[in-house]
């Protein structure tokens, strides 16, 4: 199977999560097609709006930094995330991610289930 861009969906997420700002999901594959997932998607966070904190309980969440640069909150641990940093969250484990750059961070985000 291929799935080209033009039959991608986009959303718009205002306030993720009860993070800050709107936030732009590309779904690359919809969930009704994916086994064992129900996220796969290029996510853009323009600077100063993020994701707010949320859990991971049966599914393990993977983000891979592409452009730009935040802070992840890792289970209550703040780190830097820059391009090519994959960040890992699962097993009940909280996470959130805000753009402190002054460009859109980009990333590919994957929500594998258990």
């Amino acid at each position: 199977m291929i799935i080209n861009k033009e039959e991608m969906n986009t959303e718009i997420k205002k306030n993720m999560r009860g993070g800050e700002g709107e936030i732009t999901l590309l779904h690359m594959v919809e969930k009704e097609r994916m086994k064992n997932a129900r996220l796969l998607s290029k996510i853009t966070i323009p600077p100063g709006a993020g994701i707010g904190e949320h859990e991971h309980v049966n599914e393990t969440e993977y983000y891979i930094i592409l452009t730009g640069t935040g802070i992840v909150n890792d289970d209550g641990v703040e780190k830097e995330a820059v391009p090519g940093s994959v960040v890992i969250t699962g097993g009940g484990a909280k996470h959130s991610i805000k753009n402190t750059g002054n460009t859109d961070l980009e990333m590919i985000a994957v929500i594998i289930t258990y």
